[in-house]
């Protein structure tokens, strides 16, 4: 395992960060319940995110590409903790709502430092093992968080579980300062935060991508095609329970099941990603994870949908670990937190379009046909993007570190 080190103290850093998360989910849904009794206030926790993109991705790639990713990431880790400890304090919804925001915001910086700076730290050749694994990690956090957050909120309070979860972030916070600031030493100074640099950047980041236009299409392509996919996740609990007919406890043992699979698919991918290639992450990963939301939209009992998660939470892992090793393989770190960011500005007003849109449809018709609509739709993208994928003429552009160097010496 030789030239793991940092790699794997990056993945703890950001394995304890995720459960942090999971803790902090599961706790922020009851207490903003508790507090209201409304179904509509827990539903707005998934907006705030999106709206909060809308307002800061404009220019937060501006700021992160001229910094240190290493610093940006601390920072957001210490202010999360930070926050998150302050919600106990909170006396009504609305301060609680506040406190949200400014969680939102210290996200929206931390996800683009955090990709470039994965980039940056790990090598091409160890890119799809540590995305595996890191997909591992989150598959494990995705259980390990609720059980933690459940636990501790049983056994002390919702109050203590959150100043608790805190430590969580310090703790990521402080594996973080052992790892290198692996920053590229340009020797320009940082240009002030203007919206005359935004706009520049802006346009550098469009000309990119008009330049790159493959690479473009695949990623946008993914992000759109996940669209079909969050829009089916906001309305899960309902269509569970209302339509399907299932208890609160055959959802959480439904949660578990897919992580279960996640975890099992990210073991496995761990293992063998040097045998898979990034053509066949995203294609099989693509198709076969929506085949699973197809199996959940036409399922009737609990053993159905159990087979339907199963599917999805097995095959997403080689989805998002191929994805993921495709945009570090092809975006430059210099301008990565730029593009990311100004993507996921795009990709987070579709998403509040598709929650609002999805609440009418399934209220004009019903929520059976919705999803199955939805899940149709993803199936039918998916065999277009997959048929560009395998397209020999793009080939090129999936092969791994070690095929290219190969080509080149062939």
């Amino acid at each position: 395992m030789k030239g793991w080190k940092d790699p794997a103290l990056l993945l703890a850093t950001t394995g304890i960060a995720n459960i942090g998360d999971f803790i902090y989910l599961i706790a922020i849904n009851i207490i903003v319940y508790e507090m209201t009794g409304s179904a509509a206030a827990v539903a707005g926790l998934w907006i705030i995110a999106p709206i909060v993109n809308i307002v800061t991705k404009v220019w937060t790639g501006s700021f992160i590409d001229y910094r240190s990713k290493r610093k940006v990431m601390m920072t957001t880790y210490g202010l999360r903790a930070a926050f998150i400890a302050l919600i106990p304090f909170a006396p009504n919804v609305a301060i609680i709502y506040i406190i949200l925001v400014f969680l939102s915001i210290a996200q929206s910086f931390f996800v683009p430092s955090s990709m470039t700076y994965i980039a940056m730290l790990v090598p091409p050749e160890k890119r799809k093992r540590f995305n595996a694994i890191r997909s591992f990690s989150s598959s494990g956090a995705f259980i390990v968080g609720p059980a933690i957050g459940g636990m501790l909120i049983l056994a002390t309070s919702i109050s203590i579980t959150l100043w608790m979860n805190a430590l969580f972030f310090i703790v990521a916070a402080i594996l973080l300062m052992m790892l290198p600031d692996k920053e590229i030493q340009t020797g320009e100074k940082v240009p002030k935060l203007t919206f005359a640099q935004v706009a520049k950047d802006f346009t550098v980041v469009t000309s990119f991508l008009r330049k790159h236009a493959y690479v473009a299409f695949i990623y946008i392509g993914f992000l759109a095609i996940m669209l079909f996919s969050f829009a089916m996740d906001t309305q899960e609990v309902v269509f569970t329970q209302s339509v399907i007919g299932l208890s609160q406890v055959d959802y959480s043992l439904l949660v578990s099941i897919t992580g279960g699979g996640s975890i099992v698919g990210a073991v496995l991918l761990s293992l063998f990603s040097h045998r898979v290639p990034l053509q066949h992450m995203i294609g099989f990963g693509l198709v076969l994870t929506t085949i699973g939301y197809l199996i959940y939209a036409f399922s009737w009992s609990f053993l159905s949908i159990a087979v339907g998660f199963i599917i999805l939470g097995f095959f997403q892992v080689f989805l998002n670990a191929g994805m993921m090793t495709f945009y570090q393989n092809h975006i430059p770190v210099e301008m990565m937190g730029r593009v990311t960011s100004i993507l996921q500005l795009f990709q987070s007003v579709f998403q509040i379009v598709f929650i609002l849109a999805m609440g009418i449809v399934a209220d004009l018709l019903s929520l059976r046909y919705t999803i199955v609509a939805l899940a149709a739709a993803m199936l039918i993208c998916s065999f277009f993007f997959v048929g560009s994928i395998y397209q020999k003429r793009n080939q090129v552009f999936f092969e791994d570190a070690g095929q290219k160097e190969g080509r080149k010496h062939g």
